[in-house]
This record gives C-alpha cells, structure tokens and sequence, in this order.
C-alpha cells in the first residue's frame, strides 16, 4: 500500500520505510517553534525536562501576538523568552523590529524548508505545508518536550486528497480557495487528517496563495495542509533558505479516505460569515442581500499580510478614499514586507485613502490590541477565525475575507464585491 505526501516525510522522520494511518511514531523534529503567548507557558515544563535545548538551530522564539507589548503581562512574557533565547543561544529568535509574524518570517527567513517535520505551538504551524513541508500546531507541553528531546510522538493521519483544476477567475485567490473548500467540508470535515492538495490547478497559485490556503487547513480541523513541491516551491526555497531539502510525493496508489475536486475556474470571491469559517456565502449571494455595513477591515496577519496580499489590497484602495464610518488597520506581516510596501509606495496609497498601517504583528487577529472591537461592530478582516469573542466583545462579528474583498468593503462602507469597487460607494 502506498504512502501520501505527509506519511512519508512522518515514515523518513520515525526512520521507518512505512507508516499506515492511525500508526503510533515517534519521529525527529527539524524546528520546534512558539510564540510570546505559547513560550513561557512551556518554559517550566522545559526546564523539569531538561537544562539546555536539544538543538539550539532547531528552536525558534518569535514574539508577535501581543507585540509591541501592550501591558505589564505581555511585557513579562516577552522577557522570558528573550531571556530564554539569549541563554540557550539559540539561533532563531526574533525580536519585534527584526522580524514580524512568526508564521510569515519562518519561511521568509529561511528557517523551514521542504521535507521538514515541524512543530509549532500556534494552531497555524499548518502554514509550513505550502513548502511541501509536514507542519502542524501542538501544545505547550508537545513543544516542552520537543526543545529538550527534538522528538515527538504523533499518530499518523489518514488524507483527504484535493484534486485543484482550472485557473482562479479575477479578483479570486487562496483565501477564497479555502474557504469555499472549508464551506465545502465543514469545519472538522477533515478532523485529524492531511489535507492533500493535488492537481494541476496548483500550478496557477502562487506560493502566497498556497500559505494562505496551508494557513487555514486547520479551520477544517486538519492535523496539516500540504502540497507538492513544484518549480515554484523551488523558486521560493532557492531564494529564501540555504538548508538542504529533501523532496517527498505521494505514491500513486496512496490511500486517501476521500477525494474532493474543486475547478477553480468555479470559485467565486467568497466571505465567511459569522461565527464559523466555513459559513461561506459567495459575493453573489452577498450581493443579493440586504448591504452588511461594517465598522472596520483588518487586513494582514499570518493568513494575509504577505507582499501579494499588501499590492492586491492597493489595487483596489487606490485612488480612494474608506468610507466614513469604517476605520481601516493594515498590517504587513514583516518588517521585510513593510520595507517593500514602503519602495513600492503602498504605504503612500493606504494611508492617503484613510487607513492606519501598523507594525507587523498579530495585533487585532485573537483580540489582542490594534484593533479590538466593541459590542454590536461589525468587521471583514483577512484573518484566519472569527469564532465568537475572537476580536473582542462576544457580541462583535467577523466575517473573513481576501484583501480584495476587505479593500473593496472599506470603501463601500460595507461587504462589498471588488470587481465592482465603487459602483455603489
């Protein structure tokens, strides 16, 4: 019986020649990863474990979620790290001003690669899978003991196989992918599976459609999303990393517990409503209600604040103005990205049509600041969730959407369709 793309980079880390799904393994790991909030909770389990870390290449601190610091306590969890960081030694620790969101700098650093098994104590680890990488987000006491051992057990996933064809239509991209796909399946319709992308649609999208759409397997309830490594894949990873890759494909009589085909010709702008991510309505459907007028738009994040999400956004924002009664944040996703925006002169277009550009970090995503919201507003952002609470007050709603669809509504002042920005602005 063949193997899928993610139970032979598990088979190769456990060092066996086969795994199965439901298999029990014990593999190695290439980067054990957590955050300002995930650290320090796993810093004293570390230490009953051990005194140093298993690798000091291998771990990697990244302070973004409450980042700049927005009290006392987040500025204690910042310190603990850093201080960790600098008394391991550790090679990766990125510090605000040097880097920006972790799951956005990792690959642009060059510190995740093809073929890796990686751990992360941030549920969108999954990111990593547009490499062609096994990623996947684990708890504070798995990442504990990844840093002291460099080794993990996991059980081995079965596989959903999503077979992509076709060419995306405008104004359609790996967010609207996702969450039709998400729409599609539900919210655990591929609990504790890989998501498998295949065919040859994936040629079409870019590798930040493919991090976006990596990003959000886990909104399906998917243990990690992963595709093929193509010419792309190796474009990307010549640029960005100097570490030796190893490339895995998919057997062609692997075993998959199902099949989806998704023509992305098909796929409309798509937004998802509250207060799931896979309540998804197309812009045609949107646009035969009643107009949803918003409070404010977040565009970046993990999910959406890469150097394609930023231009994608201007386009649009270009020439004018956010309505009245919307207050825009956007977030490059890392200084690199923000420096770009700067030489491109984005950050020029975003702040003369009335939007606030904040530094990179998590800011608004999980209700952290820079832009939590109050009782009753509504918001479209590029982010990754919109359960109930997850911006701010439990009675605020989010409704997810690609940097198009968010440009385009902060000018109308409410859900709006970007192929037709300021028709009814």
């Amino acid at each position: 019986m063949g193997m899928t793309m993610t139970q032979k980079i598990l088979a190769a880390h456990a060092g066996l020649d086969h795994v199965e799904a439901g298999q029990l393994i014990e593999a190695k790991l290439d980067v054990v990863m957590a955050n300002d909030i995930t650290g320090p909770m796993a810093l004293p389990i570390f230490r009953q474990m051990a005194e140093n870390v298993f690798d000091k290449d291998k771990v990697v601190l990244v302070p973004d979620h409450f980042t700049p610091n927005k009290d006392i306590k987040s500025a204690e969890n910042s310190k603990a790290i850093r201080e960790f960081a600098k008394d391991q030694g550790l090679t990766w620790y990125f510090e605000q001003g040097k880097s920006g969101v972790e799951h956005a700098i990792l690959p642009e650093a060059g510190v995740v690669a093809a073929g890796e098994c990686i751990i992360g104590a941030d549920s969108h680890t999954c990111t990593y899978g547009a490499l062609g990488a096994f990623s996947t987000g684990v708890g504070t006491t798995d990442i504990a003991t990844g840093m002291a051992t460099g080794e993990l057990w996991f059980k081995v996933p079965s596989a959903i196989k999503f077979v992509l064809t076709g060419k995306p239509g405008p104004y359609v991209s790996g967010k609207d992918i996702i969450i039709h796909i998400i729409g599609k399946i539900g919210v655990d319709g591929a609990l504790y599976k890989s998501m498998e992308f295949a065919g040859d649609g994936i040629s079409a999208l870019s590798m930040d459609d493919r991090f976006t759409m990596a990003n959000m397997a886990i909104e399906a309830g998917a243990k990690n999303g992963i595709f093929p490594v193509d010419e792309k894949t190796k474009a990307y990873l010549d640029e960005h990393t100097r570490k030796e890759y190893q490339i895995y494909e998919a057997d062609p009589d692997a075993q998959y517990e199902a099949v989806v085909e998704i023509d992305l010709a098909k796929v409309r702008p798509t937004v998802a409503f509250p207060h799931l991510p896979g309540n998804a309505k197309t812009i045609d459907e949107i646009e035969a209600m009643e107009p949803i007028k918003i409070d404010q738009v977040v565009i970046g994040s993990c999910t959406n604040g890469r150097m394609e999400d930023m231009r994608n956004a201007a386009a649009i924002l270009k020439g004018h103005t956010v309505h009245r009664d919307v207050r825009v944040m956007v977030i490059p996703a890392t200084q690199k990205i923000y420096k770009q925006c700067m030489k491109e002169g984005l950050l020029d277009i975003f702040v003369d049509a009335g939007c606030a550009v904040n530094t990179p970090s998590c800011g608004p995503c999980m209700g952290g600041h820079m832009g939590v919201m109050a009782a009753g507003e509504k918001c479209v952002s590029t982010t990754n969730r919109n359960f109930v609470g997850r911006m701010g007050h439990v009675n605020s709603l989010i409704y997810l959407a690609s940097p198009e669809v968010a440009a385009a509504s902060a000018i109308a002042g409410y859900i709006a369709n970007p192929e037709k920005v300021g028709d009814r602005a």
